[in-house]
């Protein structure tokens, strides 16, 4: 027989659980319509003509590029290498790199629904500003060199958020946007619920003295661990966002949360692996060194400024 106390944290889990999923489904599927229709209007041609400038205007064209791309890691890699072999610049393109994955609309939104206009302001500014100086500053330092040759290949045919083949006049691009919506829901679908599930069971099951010691912010250490192990803990942002809100409802200092989303958004495992085959390992460290600097920077600069 379970016990009263039990019984309470099983009901705020599936509370918890049934408001998240349907407020991140519905908002997932709007903005990836959103980003559909937005790619139905600058073609790849345009954006690589853009980034391949010499003035500074690109790196931060290239910081508000990666923020309306698509959300998936298929489709980042092989824009990256459409980039290289349109010989757009080498910084404005890891700016792209940077930005991307973690300025993507869905991030966006899932950080404003979860965190409030204030957080995702300061989170937006970290990102956009620490991608800006560090695709500057390794173009500087000729880490151009570290790009393998096989990069600048044809790359194979990418389905990610679009149809495959052909594209039937039967069928309005309105119609295709949508079908390439739900497509891309579908494949995300198991890492949305997968998720919302776990941060579910930490928001119920979780002991609030246990994160409090481990993860508040009277553990000096709870921004740089937070960093480091959000890397191999997720790989897509749907289930970091609310993992995140329920650690940070059970007492994890804001400044730990902040860097465990950057390190886990900004630098997945799978994504790490997809770069190997365009990059050497320097610029593998130099990507990580960036993503594990910011992420730690953005967390104690957070807990200074809003204290």
């Amino acid at each position: 027989m379970l016990s009263q106390s039990t019984i309470n944290m099983l009901q705020e889990t599936l509370n918890m659980f049934v408001f998240l999923a349907v407020e991140l489904t519905l908002l997932f599927l709007a903005i990836s319509y959103l980003v559909g229709v937005l790619q139905e209007y600058i073609p790849p041609s345009k954006i690589q003509s853009i980034l391949s400038s010499k003035n500074g205007k690109g790196y931060l064209v290239a910081g508000f590029l990666g923020a309306i791309t698509p959300f998936c890691s298929c489709s980042t890699i092989p824009f990256l290498k459409g980039l290289l072999r349109a010989k757009a610049g080498f910084g404005t393109m890891m700016v792209f790199l940077f930005a991307s994955p973690l300025l993507n609309p869905i991030i966006i939104g899932l950080f404003a629904v979860t965190f409030g206009l204030k957080v995702t302001l300061f989170y937006f500014v970290m990102a956009m500003g620490v991608s800006v100086i560090a695709g500057y500053t390794l173009e500087r330092l000729g880490f151009e060199k570290y790009i393998k040759a096989e990069a600048y290949e044809e790359p194979k045919p990418s389905c990610c958020g679009t149809s495959c083949g052909a594209k039937p006049a039967s069928v309005s691009k309105w119609r295709r946007i949508w079908n390439a919506t739900w497509k891309d829901f579908k494949k995300v679908l198991p890492y949305l619920i997968g998720g919302i599930a776990v941060g579910s069971m930490i928001y119920g099951f979780m002991p609030t003295e246990f994160v409090a010691k481990v993860a508040s912010d009277s553990n000096p250490f709870a921004v740089p661990i937070a960093a480091i192990i959000g890397i191999p803990l997720y790989i897509r942002a749907e289930a970091v966002i609310p993992l995140s809100a329920a650690l940070a409802a059970k007492g994890m200092g804001l400044g730990a949360v902040m860097a465990l989303i950057i390190g886990s958004a900004g630098a997945s495992l799978t994504e790490v692996i997809l770069l190997k085959s365009l990059f050497k390992n320097q610029m593998i460290i130099a990507f990580l060194t960036v993503i594990i600097t910011m992420a730690i920077g953005a967390g104690y600069l957070y807990g200074f400024i809003f204290s």
